[in-house]
This record gives C-alpha cells, sequence and structure tokens, in this order.
C-alpha cells in the first residue's frame, strides 16, 4: 500500500508508504489520500488528521517517473496536475485539525503537503526546501499561498527562489514549524498533541481553523464579524454546555463534537 492508514480513539493517522523513493507520491498515492480525507469529513467519529512517512523521510514531492513526459503534451501534463493539486485543496478545507509529523525530509511539495497541515511537528534531523528552483520548476501544492503567511513575505521569496534547504532550527526560528522534538520523542509527542485535539470540542476547533485560514484575506471588521457569527454558533452547542458543566463540577469536559 502506498499509503497506510490507522485509525485509533478518533485519530486517523496516514503514513507514506513508498520509502524506495523516500516517500515521493504518485497519483495512486495522493488518490488514496484524498478518498480518506473525504471519509474523514464524513464520519464524525474520526476527530484528527495526522500525516506522517516511513522509513525516515516524510515526503519529497512528486516521483517524477509518474509524471507524464513532455512528448505526452501539454494537455496530459496539465491533467496529471488538476488531479494531483485535488490533494492540497482537500487537505486545506478539511474540517478536522491536522498535523504533519516530520522526520527527514519534506521537500518540494512534500513540504507543500506538510505546510498544509495546521500543525507541523519535526525532528531534530528533519530538512526542508523549496526545491522547485534547482529544477527549473516553479511552486505548487499551494505553497505560493501557505509560505508567505508562515513566514513572511521576503522569507517565502529567499526559500523559494534559492530552493535552499534548511534544518529543523531554521524552521523553527522563521515560524515554518511549530515544534522541534528528538527523534526519540517524536512519536509520543505526535499521539499526545493529536489525542488532545480528537478529544476537544470539534465544532469550535473547526471554526477557529477556518477564521484564522479566512482571515488572512479578511479586513478587521469582517474578521470581527466572522468571529461573532461562529461564537454565536458555538454557544448554542452541546460541546459548549459540556465544557460550562464540566467547568462547574471540577471535572474533565468529555465531548462529543456537537
Amino acid at each position: 500500500m502506498a499509503l497506510l492508514v490507522e485509525r485509533k480513539h478518533g485519530v486517523v493517522s496516514a503514513c507514506f508508504n513508498r520509502p524506495e523513493v523516500k516517500n515521493a507520491f504518485d497519483l495512486e498515492t495522493l488518490d488514496e489520500l484524498r478518498s480518506l480525507i473525504v471519509e474523514i469529513e464524513s464520519n464524525p467519529e474520526d476527530r484528527c488528521l495526522v500525516l506522517a512517512g516511513s522509513n525516515g523521510d516524510f515526503c519529497t514531492g512528486a516521483d517524477v517517473a509518474s509524471l507524464p513526459s513532455s512528448d505526452k503534451g501539454e494537455a496530459a501534463q496539465m491533467e496529471w496536475m488538476r488531479q494531483a493539486h485535488e490533494l492540497p485543496r482537500a487537505l486545506h478545507h478539511l474540517r478536522v485539525p491536522t498535523i504533519a509529523k516530520v522526520n527527514g525530509l519534506a521537500v518540494g511539495a512534500g513540504m507543500s503537503i506538510a505546510m498544509g497541515c495546521d500543525i507541523v511537528v519535526a525532528t531534530e534531523r528533519s530538512r526542508f526546501s523549496m526545491i522547485f528552483a534547482k529544477r527549473a520548476l516553479t511552486l505548487d501544492f499551494g505553497a505560493s499561498w501557505l509560505l508567505p503567511r508562515l513566514v513572511g513575505l521576503a522569507k517565502a521569496k529567499e526559500l523559494a527562489l534559492t530552493g535552499d534547504i534548511i534544518d529543523a532550527p531554521t524552521a523553527l526560528h522563521i515560524g515554518l514549524i511549530a515544534r522541534m522534538v528528538g527523534v526519540d520523542e517524536l512519536d509520543a509527542v505526535v499521539d499526545e498533541l493529536s489525542a488532545a485535539l480528537a478529544k476537544g470540542p470539534t465544532l469550535a476547533l473547526s471554526r477557529s481553523k477556518r477564521l484564522i485560514d479566512d482571515g488572512q484575506n479578511r479586513s478587521i471588521d469582517d474578521a470581527i464579524t466572522a468571529e461573532i457569527l461562529c461564537q454565536v454558533a458555538s454557544l448554542s452547542t452541546e460541546d459548549a454546555a459540556e465544557a460550562m458543566a464540566a467547568f462547574m463540577e471540577k471535572r474533565e469536559a468529555n465531548y462529543q463534537g456537537r
């Protein structure tokens, strides 16, 4: 299987499983992941998605062997790209929190996929690169939208135009990742974080992540209006009532995502 999937206590873990090419993906891999995202959208029991890679690397982008050659014509290349880019769209719009669990390389579209997750946890041996410039290619998989929002315009242009590889401490410093941990700590840290998110108030978390993402393109007045609407909707949920009851009773809340 190109994608290994495991479900446990509301956490869906999906692992790129093409170690012979450092987890570079083909259309089959992307289709499997996009289908999984569709399943998660319709299954209230799925409350967090974790993306990872097998055998010490996260993902090195598209497997060049799977790309249509130039003699196939521009139409074939356009169709391949169109199909492939359904994945970053689906990942961005997914209602549940997403975590990129990065060990080793995350380059090209693999880095874009990691950036497309809500939280990136990386190890001290992780390496990141917008490698496109070194291949005479341009940014894809949402990188032109994601990168400047994470690291700022100046640093985004530097990373995009040089294709330089940066290490995990640098990625942490510029805001590309949320956490850097030791290799031996990665599983435990992500397990704890994903479990906490899966136990959280699903509707509220979904609305908050959407407010942040959409807020990048709103005025402050429009953002506040959207916040008001979301907060009013959240106040009427069963989870909000449960949160208040748990607070008054001095116990842990048991959220049902309703």
